[in-house]
């Protein structure tokens, strides 16, 4: 049976430390679906989920075992409409693993089949996310150290 892997999120934007989650796990995993869901809880996205979904694309380009979809559902749901059995979440501290374990018990809840995989992300990504990004980006600065891609 084929280890199939989910990595959901809103990757608004899609950062270095979300390249280095998957690069990382393409080592566990037959193949990775990277899912840009849109989150009810976040108000609107700063980049178009069709910008991101290309510029994800192209930094795999050379991974045949990556894709990458957009989805609008439980990602319980999304996971086995797919047949993958693994949700792949990063971990830069405590407090995203407080909040990605009570996610974790939720998709289990919903889908028996459903194992939760978390790594810790490398050193050198664990001090930035998504909304500083934006912020920097919003602002004029240059965010071009932490995504991997051209903007």
């Amino acid at each position: 049976m084929k280890k199939i892997a989910l990595f959901p999120g809103s990757f608004d934007p899609f950062t270095c430390g979300h390249e280095d989650i998957v690069l990382r796990g393409i080592k566990l995993f037959d193949s990775i679906i990277i899912a840009i869901g849109y989150n009810s809880s976040k108000d609107g996205r700063y980049f178009k989920i069709e910008y991101t979904i290309e510029k994800i694309k192209e930094t795999f380009a050379d991974y045949s075992q990556i894709q990458v979809i957009s989805y609008a559902k439980l990602t319980a749901e999304l996971a086995s409409d797919h047949g993958a059995n693994y949700i792949l979440r990063g971990l830069r501290n405590t407090t995203d693993f407080e909040y990605e374990n009570s996610i974790s018990q939720v998709n289990n809840y919903l889908n028996k089949k459903l194992e939760s995989i978390f790594l810790i992300t490398s050193p050198e990504f664990a001090s930035f996310n998504s909304s500083i990004i934006r912020e920097v980006h919003r602002y004029g600065g240059d965010i071009s150290h932490f995504v991997p891609y051209k903007l």
